[in-house]
């Protein structure tokens, strides 16, 4: 039994209506059995499980708004893909912040809407500190073609999750300039490098970004037209300033508030992140793309495996 829940009330009656969110998914048909409401009370309050899918930004503000309805064994599931700017915690410490008595994980991985929701076979992850609470989502997406599998490496998952929308802006903006595959490579295999350093002075695991929401996620985000980061990129790559670009991708884009999380995460843990610091002078202090591609191929020499 499947309630979806937006506090827009007209945006919730046209998908109620057409059984369609044609702005965000045009032509994929939502369940005859799924209701549809923007009364957050009615939508949750007998809700085992609570799918928190908005915006980064809006995460807790959103979960504020569970507090007095959401049942006390109520697991939060959340699926957006960020950190909290103001405070540079991940999303579930946010969700814990404000509930902290529910079980919270994370469902994430390589898993573009566009086509999760015509059934293109897809594999993603759960994760949870709970073991048990990790396996109970697994039972709860998997079929036939969205496989799931489990991990407790919270943070390990989130930042992988968050941080590769960075390297999809960098990846993009590589394509807008008309670079190559070579320098698309070269940009996801230190991006990932940079990513892992950075989450494992925070406490992951290195082996969670090797899988499914660390080098998977970065391959399908920095590659695909489905990438809202890759496409804002690419925006910029072409000469159009930051709020040109987002206003013509017309969705939120990510990585713009990771890059920063990151650049401030990097300078206060002391982990060295090139190609986050040149993307983060390229966002908001208007450095050029091709000075910013030029000053990373003459940094000073490196071995690759540190």
């Amino acid at each position: 039994e499947v309630t979806l829940w937006s506090y827009h009330e007209n945006e919730i009656k046209k998908i109620a209506d057409a059984h369609e969110n044609a702005r965000y998914l045009s032509g994929v048909k939502l369940g005859n059995k799924m209701k549809f409401s923007s009364d957050l009370s009615e939508s949750i309050k007998d809700a085992e499980f609570i799918i928190c899918a908005v915006p980064s930004r809006a995460v807790r503000e959103t979960v504020e708004k569970f507090v007095p309805f959401a049942r006390a064994d109520a697991v939060i599931v959340n699926v957006s893909k960020g950190i909290e700017e103001s405070s540079l915690l991940t999303l579930s410490d946010v969700i814990r912040d404000v509930l902290p008595n529910n079980e919270v994980a994370i469902l994430s991985g390589p898993s573009h809407a566009e086509e999760v929701g015509r059934d293109i076979p897809t594999a993603c992850v759960a994760a949870s500190e709970n073991e048990e609470t990790a396996k109970k989502v697994q039972d709860l997406f998997m079929n036939e073609n969205f496989r799931v599998y489990t991990n407790t490496d919270v943070v390990g998952i989130e930042f992988g999750a968050a941080f590769k929308n960075i390297i999809a802006l960098a990846a993009g903006i590589s394509d807008g300039l008309d670079f190559g595959d070579n320098t698309k490579a070269a940009l996801m295999t230190r991006g990932i490098a940079e990513i892992a350093r950075l989450g494992v002075a925070m406490g992951g695991d290195i082996h969670t970004f090797n899988g499914l929401a660390g080098i998977g996620d970065l391959i399908v985000t920095c590659t695909s037209m489905h990438s809202r980061n890759r496409r804002a990129g690419i925006l910029i790559g072409q000469g159009k300033n930051l709020n040109e670009a987002v206003k013509e991708v017309n969705m939120v884009v990510e990585g713009i508030n990771s890059a920063r999380a990151a650049y401030l995460l990097s300078q206060k843990h002391n982990v060295d992140m090139p190609i986050v610091a040149e993307v983060y002078e390229i966002l908001f202090n208007n450095k050029p793309p091709r000075q910013a591609v030029m000053d990373l191929m003459k940094r000073d020499k490196k071995v690759e495996i540190v």
